[in-house]
């Protein structure tokens, strides 16, 4: 509470809670293929044209992997262009994108659906964007409140899952596109009107050159970062976005033990995306308190914590043929952990990067959308060689050891390096 006392009188409000809305915007769009997967394979059915499982997984990872790599060049825009101008520009995309969808409706071929997805990675790419606008305008002691409120943005996600399923039961799929294109339109018009960059009296833009991504990427360190971030927030996006896939495809017969009729598809396709959103939402609330978790024990005890139950629960989902019920929980506390992993991993990161955070959020952020990506794909890929998705998360818990394994081998050198002099526990 007291650091949300001390923004008062502080930096720009307005613009704080422009950047906070439109990351929050930005998010649901970027996630908006994968609740409504099942309804736009079925249209694109009625065409004649059958998805498979390896071209749904496509579909639904192509927005995670464009919103990697423009999360780097939407960075560079904002030190060239200005937040506000590149903010802008990127929302623009976007809006087209969502308007092709919706005007295409049922007629819209899979090559259509692959550009727009690639336009909605824009919106995913807003995290470059939405971060340094509001930061930029408050002191180094106000960053940690000030960066949460604008990420929590990533709360989109749960309003994609709880809303549209059932826009999509009562107007089509299409409808949903169109309601968020309405959204990033008004967005568009209030983030044009009440945002605005911060002067040169309150911050002085140092802009990135290639040269300086280049330096850090020497930085093995760099590297540890992001793939313990490819796991936690990557893991986070990848099963976010293929939720209602694998409810859809694994336990909608077990509907019925809800008192749902499973005979009503529709209703069917309604009730996986409100526990599809239960579990999501265990992640995206629950970052800032892993955070504080790892304040309190340290990054490094905390990621062994929380990628611990994330390998442990991905190996009991894949050997282990679970209840619908208990499956939600397990799928609940997976989200949860990968969560709290994402607020260790940017406890650690500021301490031994503090004077490249600019960069290496583009960095570590980039290699967290692909390791959504590989997430998806994977899972895809299981689907359509097994039949199942038990091969899928036994790859994703074996890549989970593997960076627990990382963390025991830096965690010596790391505590008595750079950790030292960090100011927080290591």
């Amino acid at each position: 509470m007291a650091g949300f006392k001390q923004l008062k009188g502080q930096g720009h409000a307005p613009t704080l809670f422009m950047a906070f809305l439109y990351f929050d915007v930005s998010f649901m769009v970027w996630t908006m293929l994968g609740p409504l997967s099942t309804e736009i394979a079925e249209a694109l059915a009625l065409n004649g044209y059958i998805m498979t499982a390896g071209e749904k997984a496509t579909l639904l990872s192509l927005p995670i992997l464009s919103g990697a790599i423009l999360r780097i060049v939407l960075g560079f825009g904002v030190d060239k262009l200005g937040a506000k101008m590149t903010a802008l520009l990127a929302q623009s995309v976007v809006i087209a994108s969502l308007l092709t969808a919706f005007f295409m409706g049922d007629s819209i071929t899979y090559n259509a659906l692959l550009i727009v997805a690639l336009g909605l990675g824009f919106a995913g790419a807003s995290f470059a964007v939405a971060l340094p606008q509001a930061g930029q305008w408050y002191p180094p002691k106000l960053q940690g409140v000030v960066l949460g409120i604008a990420g929590a943005g990533n709360i989109g996600v749960v309003i994609d899952f709880l809303f549209a399923p059932k826009i999509a039961e009562l107007w089509g799929w299409s409808a949903v596109f169109g309601v968020g294109a309405a959204m990033a339109i008004l967005v568009f018009i209030a983030y044009l009107f009440i945002a605005k960059n911060a002067p040169e009296s309150v911050y002085k833009a140092r802009p990135k050159k290639l040269t300086d991504y280049g330096k850090l990427l020497k930085d093995k360190d760099t590297w540890w970062f992001s793939l313990f971030y490819a796991i936690s927030f990557g893991g986070f996006v990848g099963f976010a976005g293929y939720m209602k896939v694998y409810l859809m495809n694994t336990y909608q017969a077990d509907m019925s033990a809800f008192g749902l009729d499973v005979l009503d598809e529709s209703n069917v396709k309604v009730i996986a995306g409100y526990f599809g959103a239960l579990c999501i939402f265990a992640g995206a609330v629950l970052r800032p308190v892993g955070g504080g978790v790892a304040d309190k024990l340290g990054g490094i005890k905390s990621l062994y914590i929380f990628f611990g139950l994330v390998a442990l629960l991905a190996i009991i989902n894949a050997t282990i043929t679970l209840p619908f019920g208990i499956a939600i929980f397990v799928l609940f506390l997976i989200m949860a952990n990968l969560g709290m992993a994402n607020g260790a991993v940017f406890q650690l990161v500021p301490q031994r990067f503090a004077k490249d955070m600019g960069i290496m959020t583009g960095i570590v952020g980039c290699a967290g959308g692909l390791g959504g990506t590989a997430l998806i794909k994977t899972l895809g890929w299981s689907k359509g060689a097994f039949d199942g998705y038990s091969a899928g998360f036994m790859i994703f818990a074996a890549v989970v050891l593997v960076a627990i394994a990382g963390i025991s081998f830096v965690k010596t050198r790391w505590r008595t390096t750079w950790g030292v002099q960090a100011g927080g526990r290591i």
